[in-house]
């Protein structure tokens, strides 16, 4: 457990296969289109778009809340489980510069959920444990596998801090590509010449 599944995830039962295909189809669904229309998207259009019936959402997510928190804690989670995967399959730089554009669509999807997200997670705690999941993510990414590329001065919570202000700065002038010369420019000041 990556400390992030909260008291949800750590009741629920094995899924069959197929179940488990469909709840992982409508997170994926989900994230997009909370990313692309907000919170205040429709789970019936959610539910079509991942190819499964009404039913089958509300009876894995009771709740377009549950629903919010569920796609929270899975991006979270597949954002802190691919640094390492990026880290051993590409070249230091190009594992961290792609680590960087996933967390700037990933806080995209956030600030889609953002609303409902102030209702969903209400814990401090758990705010600053992902802080320190994502942190630590960034970390593997800057010293692991043996090959660190990072100056002497880079911390891993300042970059996360610098990657927020980037996604805040993109998103406010609906300009992703202004999110990808950002990223290069933090680049240019955390890598090692």
């Amino acid at each position: 457990m990556t400390g992030i599944e909260g008291n949800a995830g750590r009741h629920r039962r094995p899924l069959r296969a197929d179940a488990q295909r469909n709840e992982d189809r409508l997170l994926e669904t989900a994230a997009a289109v909370f990313a692309r229309e907000g919170a205040g998207a429709s789970v019936k259009d959610i539910a079509r778009e991942a190819g499964v019936g009404v039913g089958t959402l509300y009876r894995r997510f009771p709740s377009k809340e549950l629903l919010v928190e569920a796609v929270y804690r899975q991006e979270v989670r597949r954002l802190c489980e691919a640094a390492p995967h990026l880290a051993a399959t590409l070249p230091p730089v190009d594992a961290l510069r792609t680590w960087m554009e996933r967390f700037i669509d990933f806080m995209a999807a956030k600030s889609g959920m953002a609303d409902a997200l102030r209702v969903v997670l209400t814990d401090d705690g758990e705010r600053l444990q992902t802080r320190a999941l994502l942190a630590e993510a960034i970390d593997h990414l800057l010293s692991g596998e043996g090959r660190s590329v990072a100056r002497p001065e880079a911390d891993a919570q300042d970059v996360l801090m610098a990657l927020g202000g980037i996604s805040l700065m993109a998103a406010g002038e609906d300009r992703r590509d202004l999110a990808t010369r950002l990223i290069d420019l933090l680049l240019r000041g955390v890598v090692r010449s």
